[in-house]
């Protein structure tokens, strides 16, 4: 069952264009569902940093925080970002080298206007939410 969304994070939501709203949904279900479905990541806390919607792994401290964003300047992305104080993207690079954009350290872009693969985006999502169980695996 897909968990309620908080007032607060709906109303950032409803900033962005309406055909952005339905994919940030889309990306939100996709990391509620590898969180539930990957061990050792437990329950995620969904907020707002920077304005933008954020998963942390507080209960379990598994994982970085994932955000999910959407940028004027950038309108045919949305965002997944990653802590750029890791090498999350560039574990990314290695495993898909062209499939996604990139966004220098900090993000995969994903186009608007495209089905995303959907299967890849859910291995980089439990990475992320795994990365300091894995740390050493990723030699990070």
């Amino acid at each position: 069952m897909m968990r309620q969304l908080k007032p607060e994070l709906q109303a950032a939501i409803s900033e962005y264009p309406a055909a952005i709203q339905q994919q940030v949904l889309l990306l939100r279900a996709e990391i509620l569902a590898v969180a539930e479905t990957t061990e050792g990541v437990g329950e995620l806390h969904e907020t707002l940093k920077w304005g933008e919607l954020a998963y942390l792994t507080e209960q379990t401290k598994s994982g970085t925080t994932l955000r999910i964003a959407w940028q004027a300047k950038q309108p045919g992305y949305l965002g997944l970002y990653v802590n750029c104080k890791t090498k999350l993207v560039e574990v990314y690079k290695t495993l898909f080298p062209n499939l996604f954009r990139y966004q220098k350290q900090r993000a995969i872009l994903l186009p608007t206007n495209q089905t995303w693969p959907l299967a890849e985006l859910r291995i980089c999502i439990a990475i992320a939410l795994r990365y300091h169980l894995d740390k050493v695996i990723l030699n990070d």
